[in-house]
């Protein structure tokens, strides 16, 4: 098993690799770079170019006009054009940048931000509370609802229980989170109903004078509702997908020799069943969690006022925040392929009979 972890490990570095690659060449042929984007902002284009739609097309992108590469940029001191493109770095051939670039990522180091005047270290250190907060939180309880749920739907399959759960989960899934997310602040946060949870937050304003309890009692306190909202939308395949894992197993040829054999009822779920249909729902963890900890929560960040990795992830494609999206993506890439390994050593906690090292050999 050692040997199998060493090997996915070292393959973690080609994987980060490519997909540096292949999103560094995409970017390059993307147009509206932070390059052109302060050339517009400097010939006043950035009225025109249609708000946030405008900057999502790079409304101030490059298109060549006369002798200069960038739109907008014929009015501007040549000398003026190429102190912009040393300050971004865009003085360097393409394959320089990237290879700076990868030697600086090697020692963690991910450049400053292009317009937030800081280093994209600290900005994903001043993030990830919120981001790993939601994620983890949501996952936590959509796992602890789901698969009791699932096995318990699996068991009294046909039931009124059965039933009257998969007609509230559809109604759950059916509901988009954001609007979730709304319908609760009206309710519970001062809407037009109840003033029972913050609007916005993390934390209190006064939270650095509470007591350690209070302190819990604060950080739940404004988690309740954007965690309600992200886990409300999302904990039905899980349920559904956990019920179908169970049901297929109950209905196989072991299960019925196993009760034949005068097993207990539980002792036939839970000794030979569980660990055989958990493998499915294990398999579906990683997208899930790294799903909610970063790109799924970034509607709810904005309703409830959270600065998460998920806005700061945004907000840098729309700005072209180069340095961002890169260190941000490196970051994602990373925790989801350690997360993809975690999940995969699951298995073998869940049925001891898997051996992934003796299937590679």
């Amino acid at each position: 098993m050692l040997a199998y972890i060493l090997r996915r490990l070292l393959l973690i570095v080609p994987t980060l690799f490519g997909i540096l690659l292949l999103n560094f060449v995409i970017i390059q042929a993307a147009p509206g770079g932070p390059v052109e984007q302060t050339i517009a902002r400097l010939e006043g284009f950035e009225a025109a170019s249609g708000g946030a739609t405008g900057r999502i097309s790079g409304g101030g992108g490059e298109v060549s006009g006369g002798s200069s590469r960038y739109r907008g940029a014929q009015g501007l001191d040549p000398d003026l054009i190429a102190e912009i493109e040393r300050m971004y770095g865009f003085d360097k051939p393409a394959h320089e940048r990237f290879w700076l670039m990868l030697t600086n990522y090697l020692k963690l180091d991910f450049g400053e931000s292009f317009f937030r005047d800081a280093r994209v270290t600290d900005l994903i250190l001043e993030k990830m509370p919120v981001s790993i907060s939601l994620g983890l939180w949501s996952t936590l309880i959509m796992y602890l609802v789901s698969i009791p749920l699932g096995i318990a739907k699996a068991v009294r399959h046909g039931s009124a229980f059965d039933v009257w759960t998969s007609s509230a989960i559809i109604v759950g899934y059916a509901i988009p989170a954001f609007l979730f997310a709304i319908l609760l602040i009206v309710l519970f946060a001062g809407g037009s109903y109840f003033d029972w949870f913050p609007l916005r937050g993390l934390t209190s304003n006064n939270f650095d004078e509470l007591s350690l309890g209070g302190k819990i009692l604060d950080y739940f306190w404004h988690l309740t509702l954007p965690v309600t909202a992200l886990v409300i939308g999302n904990f039905a395949t899980l349920t559904l997908l956990t019920k179908n894992s169970f049901l297929d197993e109950i209905n196989k040829q072991y299960v019925v020799t196993a009760r034949a054999k005068g097993l207990s009822k539980n002792r036939v779920l839970y000794g030979h069943v569980f660990r055989n249909a958990m493998l499915i729902v294990i398999a579906g963890f990683p997208s899930a969690f790294i799903g909610l900890f970063f790109t799924g929560s970034l509607l709810i960040e904005v309703i409830f006022s959270l600065d998460g990795l998920g806005l700061l992830s945004f907000e840098a494609a729309i700005n072209r925040d180069y340095p961002v999206v890169f260190g941000t993506l490196f970051i994602f890439t990373l925790l989801g392929l350690v997360v993809k390994l975690i999940g995969d050593l699951t298995y073998t906690l869940v049925d001891p009979r898997i051996d992934f090292e003796s299937r590679e050999s």
